[in-house]
């Protein structure tokens, strides 16, 4: 029989130190997680050095890891690996050695490092990712909590990973679908100016030796010609300076409402944007109750994680109801962004005890409906768009080659 040192977390979040008699280290593990025990550190005998250790001088300076970045994909790895880690009975602390050693980035050797400081000191591990902000998310945050004070965290983890997953997978079939249009609009934006300010003016010249009338797309399209080349500085300066306008607007409080409204409003686009939001509204929900955190805590959490002003107002709305005592489901009927199916399923899953599921299925519901509706739309958008170049282009050359026309037609008649 060996003896190990052990420093755990209680049910109760307490962290508890003591020495336990075991044959191995996997029977010491076994041992402690019968007594729901979250293992943080597990060393045979008076203790031994740390497995991996980074070199002093590749070491990040301490206080660049509280502004430490790392990619989505990087953290939702570090959330998988940790997992399977602490679930196959790897202490805590040992975990987040392996995982600092292996990384790739700055930023998450920085976060690692920062994370086995604070939980050696006897810091919740919880309380250590609140000081990386840039990394962990009030909601990845209140998860970890929850698994800390309910004894599975490996499980939390696991659920945490397949809920970041799904919510890039959602965020990726947004962007594929906003990313043809927004360069196909560049793209006749770009061959209008060349058009208008580069072949447009030559003809400028055989339309006066003319001394013809021109018809009136034809001046037209020469006035407007000209009046680019002459204000070319006061309408690529105008263009850009109201776009930085609106960016910086944007950034406002009375900016992100306005925008936020009027992406609901859109044809077509409003509502796959009401659609989105709800898919990340009920798949944020289901997994943070699902993991056992408090129901006012959630709510604010989802509040602050649904990308939209108009969802934000609402669930906040309904979180104040909830706390005097009403159901969820029936301040969320009065907010016209939440059709009446959604409500509908989150007063029989608050009836039923199944809100958890209910909500998954709201989540699955709404994420096969955005796919369809972005397949649709990549469908739909791209004839549109040949249409209008077509219809750009062909009306430039239609007027600049109509007066040719004309003049050909009128000497053939002579």
């Amino acid at each position: 029989m060996a003896e190990f040192k052990y420093a755990a977390k209680d049910p109760g979040g307490s962290t508890v130190e003591g020495t336990i008699s075991a044959e191995s280290k996997a029977d010491a593990v076994a041992e402690l997680r019968k007594k729901n025990l979250i293992i943080l550190k597990l060393d045979e005998g008076g203790g031994r050095k740390r497995p991996f250790q980074r070199a002093e001088a590749g070491k990040p300076e301490r206080g660049s890891k509280i502004k430490a970045k790392a990619k989505k994909e990087e953290v939702v790895i570090f959330t998988r690996q940790l997992a399977t880690m602490v679930g196959a009975g790897l202490s805590l602390l040992e975990s987040l050695e392996v995982l600092g050693y292996q990384a790739d980035s700055k930023g998450m050797v920085a976060t690692c490092d920062l994370l086995v400081d604070s939980v050696r000191g006897g810091s919740d591990l919880s309380a250590a990712m609140e000081q990386c902000p840039r990394v962990f998310t009030p909601l990845y945050v209140s998860m970890v909590k929850a698994g800390e004070v309910s004894g599975q965290m490996d499980i939390i983890l696991d659920r945490l990973a397949d809920y970041m997953e799904a919510a890039e997978e959602l965020s990726r079939e947004i962007k594929s679908a906003m990313t043809y249009p927004v360069i196909s609009m560049v793209l006749v934006l770009g061959i209008t100016v060349f058009l208008m300010m580069g072949v447009v003016p030559t003809f400028k010249n055989v339309f006066e030796s003319m001394d013809a009338d021109l018809p009136a797309i034809t001046q037209f399209v020469l006035d407007l010609s000209n009046f680019l080349r002459g204000n070319a500085a006061l309408v690529f300066g105008g263009s850009f300076a109201a776009a930085v306008g609106l960016v910086m607007f944007k950034r406002t409080p009375a900016g992100v409402r306005t925008f936020d409204r009027l992406l609901l409003r859109l044809p077509v686009f409003g509502t796959l944007f009401q659609k989105v939001c709800l898919a990340r509204f009920s798949r944020t929900f289901a997994t943070l109750v699902r993991s056992g955190v408090p129901i006012m805590a959630t709510l604010d959490i989802v509040a602050a994680t649904s990308g939209n002003w108009v969802l934000t107002k609402a669930v906040l709305a309904s979180a104040e109801s909830v706390r005097n005592g009403n159901l969820l489901s029936e301040p969320l009927s009065e907010e016209k962004i939440f059709p009446p199916m959604v409500t509908r399923m989150i007063a029989i899953g608050e009836r039923t005890g199944a809100l958890e599921t209910l909500l998954e299925k709201i989540a699955e519901f709404y994420d096969s409906q955005v796919k369809a509706q972005v397949k649709a739309l990549t469908s739909l958008i791209e004839p549109l768009l040949i249409a209008f170049m077509g219809i750009i282009v062909g009306g430039v050359v239609l007027a600049i080659f109509m007066p040719i026309l004309n003049m050909v037609s009128n000497l053939s008649n002579q």
